[in-house]
């Protein structure tokens, strides 16, 4: 009898796979860094093939580390980068281009370009979405438009879109070209209501829809194939959970009850609050978006609040500046001084994301003096994910009219506890940690286990999550009025650097 459920966990820097058992502990994990690529300031890409590979090595090792064979393994689960996109032929399996990353912001000029008709919100209606970089619709057109001989291959039937689950899923099932509704909802292409592509979108787009694969629930029944025998996994294993990544850790943080809401510390930042089977229109900056589909029940929805960059500001301290050897250095660092020394680091390498969305700002650091030394800049680093999560939380109250008593984190940086205890005085509410902190692979498990009967509902998930650490404001700290507001005014700083 099989005792556990493996889940692909391919995130923006790296590739996991770990094994869990009934109580949701992990019994096997590896992990593989992947080479990141930019061709042009601004742009980002990644080597689908080379992540294809990372794939296989973790699969094969992690099983290795659990001491599992494919019998022991009850369903496959997989959850991804989101908005990172691939087109590849599906008669060879060889991408057309390079994979473009949800970090990219080569779309500037197309997401413009059908603002004119409608402005950044053109589309919100339909899909919850602004106009931005940020989504894989106007990637998918920039390949279209801009790499030779793909759009013949589109029409002809041959090229196909997917994002990242899609590509993995492709590979691990041989073929098998789907992804569920929290991916779809990240493409700009997907009417929330439906459920279902919007062909109007994919005319104005120029997207054939041949294209792009069947969207199905997040945690499937019916599976869409198995894992292929010769295999990393030594066998067949039915494939039948897709989460895209913040929604993974979302159900892996077992928030299954209208606002309920988690935050995950990760390259970026990414706040989700369930709002139920309601769809809640944002007036305050954020995403409206999928949260879940298990089987036939109805979707459940979510308000996200999207921050690029955040851990990935830590590891350009480490490899553009090498003012760190490693990332976990930082805290260290940071604790080598008391305070920031008036120094704010806003991170828009990306442009801002919510609550702003401004594709013409840049990164900046204001405040310097030659008082200022390496240590305020590591602490003034970790500072700057603690207040863009302030602002996406201001937001989040506004639309959803409920005020959060406690905050579910989760993710790499939640091991520092300098960012933690900081996180907790900006925001003036308890952070807290859980007992498996890597919930992002842990949700993707639930959805496949859920679909084959491994757990039986979604109370048996919530039996699993227990806190590990928790992290209480301190009274009469300054963090969340004086130094939150100086932040606010770093911000606008970045404004209109890009020129249209």
């Amino acid at each position: 009898m099989a005792k556990y459920v493996a889940a692909i966990d391919q995130g923006t820097t790296s590739t996991r796979c770990m094994i869990f058992n009934h109580a949701g502990e992990p019994v096997g994990v590896h992990q593989m860094e992947h080479e990141q690529i930019y061709p042009k300031p601004g742009w980002v890409e990644h080597d689908p093939m080379e992540i294809w590979a990372r794939t296989q090595d973790v699969v094969l090792l992690a099983m290795q580390a659990a001491g599992a064979k494919a019998a022991d393994i009850a369903a496959v689960g997989v959850t991804n980068q989101r908005e990172t996109t691939v087109v590849w032929d599906k008669n060879t399996g060889k991408p057309y281009h390079n994979a473009i990353v949800w970090q990219d912001t080569r779309t500037d000029k197309i997401c413009n370009s059908l603002a004119k008709d409608g402005g950044q919100d053109r589309f919100r209606a339909q899909v919850g979405l602004p106009l931005a970089t940020y989504f894989s619709g106007p990637k998918v057109k920039w390949i279209l438009d801009n790499v030779e001989g793909v759009r013949e291959a589109a029409e002809r039937g041959d090229a196909i879109f997917g994002n990242i689950d899609t590509w993995v899923i492709w590979n691990v099932t041989g073929g098998s070209h789907v992804t569920d509704v929290t991916n779809a909802s990240r493409t700009m292409l997907m009417d929330l209501e439906t459920l279902d592509w919007d062909d109007e979108i994919l005319g104005i787009m120029g997207i054939p829809r041949q294209m792009l694969p069947k969207i199905v629930s997040s945690s499937d029944p019916e599976t869409w194939g198995n894992t292929l025998a010769d295999g990393p996994f030594g066998g067949e294993i039915p494939v039948c959970g897709d989460l895209g990544d913040q929604q993974a850790a979302t159900v892996g943080q077992a928030c299954f009850s209208p606002g309920e809401a988690k935050n995950t510390y990760g390259t970026g930042c990414f706040m989700i609050m369930n709002t139920g089977t309601k769809i809640v229109p944002s007036e305050s900056g954020l995403l409206t978006t999928l949260c879940y589909k298990f089987g036939d029940e109805p979707a459940v929805y979510a308000l996200e609040g999207s921050i690029a960059i955040t851990g990935a500001l830590v590891q350009w301290l480490r490899d553009n500046l090498n003012l760190i050897d490693s990332a976990p250095e930082i805290e260290a660092l940071a604790n080598t001084v008391e305070d920031n020394g008036g120094i704010y680091f806003v991170p828009a390498f990306s442009g801002l994301f919510a609550p702003y969305w401004r594709s013409d700002a840049r990164g900046a650091i204001v405040g310097m003096t030659r008082y200022v030394n390496k240590g305020h800049f590591a602490r003034a680093t970790l500072e700057a994910t603690a207040y863009q999560t302030r602002e996406v939380l201001d937001a989040m109250n506004a639309d959803s009219g409920v005020e959060l008593k406690a905050l579910k984190v989760d993710g790499g940086m939640v091991f520092n506890d300098t960012l933690m205890e900081f996180q907790a005085d900006v925001l003036e509410v308890p952070v807290v940690r859980p007992k498996v902190a890597e919930t992002t692979a842990l949700g993707a498990a639930y959805a496949a286990g859920l679909a084959v009967g491994f757990w039986e509902n979604t109370d048996d998930m919530r039996a699993n999550w227990g806190i590990d650490k928790t992290w209480t404001p301190d009274e009469g700290n300054i963090a969340s009025t004086e130094l939150y507001g100086q932040w606010k005014r770093a911000v606008t700083r970045t404004f209109d650097w890009v020129e249209e």
